[in-house]
This record gives C-alpha cells, structure tokens and sequence, in this order.
C-alpha cells in the first residue's frame, strides 16, 4: 500500500494544566468494582463512547486483534456465574489454611450485578500470518489487546462508570459457553455499570488482604537490581 499524502506528521497537541490532571485524577481514582454496581442499564451512546476509546488502543502492526462481546442475558450471566464459583472453589484451597476464611469473604466478582458483561477477545490470527512487531515476540496482540483493556477502563472511570475485571475462571469452559474458535484467546471478563459508591484505594488493601507497594520499590536503573 502506497503511503498516503497525508501521513506526515503534524504538530504534537500541547494539553492543558487542567486537562493533563484530569487525566491522572481518572488513572488514580481507577478501581476494580466488585459490588457497588446499580442496576440501570448504560445508555447506548455512552457505551459506544467508552468502546471507542478501547478501539483506539495502540496494537502491534496496527491488528487491532480484539473483539468485546456484549453479554446482556441473565442465564448466559448465571453460565458464566457457575463457572466462576466452581474455580472460585478451587482457587480457595490453593491459599494456606490460615487464609482460606479471608478468601472465601472477599468479593471477587459482580457479573449478575453489573448490568453489562463484556468478554475482551484477542484473535491471534488477525493480521494474517506475519504481523509487523509480532515475529520475534508472538505475545504482542495479546498485550495490545491489555492495552485496549486498560483504555476501555479509564473511560469507563471518567464517564463515571465502574469495572471490574474477573479473572477467576477456567478458560476452556469460559471458550466454549461463548462459542469462541480455536484462535481466539479470552483475555478479559469485565463487569460494567453506574456504580453507586467505590473505595478510596485498592479493595484488597481496605480489607487487609495486601498492600500496595511504592513506586520506588518497583524503579531500577540500568539492570535488575535484585
């Protein structure tokens, strides 16, 4: 394909004081919602806007490799509900015994509540059999596919609706209750809606199942500095 006329670069948008802090204020009041979501349903044209931003997610070789399958339907919800449960079960006595009762109280999913499932797939065909980026790494479309993820979660956050990501699930289950072809790769289960309160911070530190640790215990210089 020839480039186009028009693919020269073009003065890089300068963002306002004020529009730069309301992007980070929506990165650091993100959270994963489990159980504060309402019942009513989101509105078409706000959908669609926060699937665009997911949509504009950078891909690798410009694949785009996702789809979201909008789930609706409270039996296909209750489908997938029980195969949560069953690897819920099963997850729970991976953990101590001490610990086994702290699990077992935690939410770790609204796909009832939330009035919109979406599953986020990635095709790893999509593209075709060479992809640009994807010949010495292969993973790439599946961390594009994060990226539209993490897209699709801060617009939902800034149009003030909650997400909640589940990923406690057995994926051959998951795969088949959808349908899905051999080369399409669930990536994420997302619970949406209007939320009517969240935490002030992560939901497992405010019960004292972890702590977030510092931005400067994750900073190295040069190499692994273990």
């Amino acid at each position: 394909m020839p480039p186009s006329s028009t693919c020269a670069p073009k003065p890089a948008r300068v963002f306002t004081d004020t529009e730069r802090q309301a992007l980070h204020d929506v990165i650091a009041h993100r959270r994963d919602v489990r159980n504060e979501f309402l019942p009513d349903p989101i509105e078409p044209s706000l959908l669609r806007r926060i699937l665009e931003a997911a949509h504009r997610a950078p891909s690798v070789g410009l694949s785009q490799p996702w789809n979201f399958i909008l789930v609706r339907d409270p039996a296909r919800k209750a489908d997938v509900k029980a195969i949560f449960d069953r690897a819920n079960d099963a997850a729970c006595a991976m953990f101590p015994e001490a610990r086994q009762s702290d699990y077992a109280r935690l939410k770790l999913e609204g796909i009832e509540k939330a009035p919109l499932n979406i599953v986020v797939t990635c095709d790893r065909r999509r593209g075709g059999q060479v992809v640009l980026g994807k010949t010495q790494n292969p993973e790439m479309d599946l961390y594009s596919t994060v990226c539209a993820v993490q897209n699709l979660w801060l617009a939902a956050r800034a149009e003030g609706v909650g997400m909640g990501w589940v990923s406690i699930y057995d994926k051959a289950e998951l795969s088949a209750l959808f349908a899905l072809p051999e080369n399409v790769e669930i990536v994420a289960y997302l619970c949406l809606g209007h939320v009517s309160d969240m935490f002030d911070g992560p939901e497992l530190e405010a019960r004292g199942w972890a702590r977030a640790e510092s931005l400067d215990a994750a900073i190295m210089e040069e190499d692994w500095q273990g």
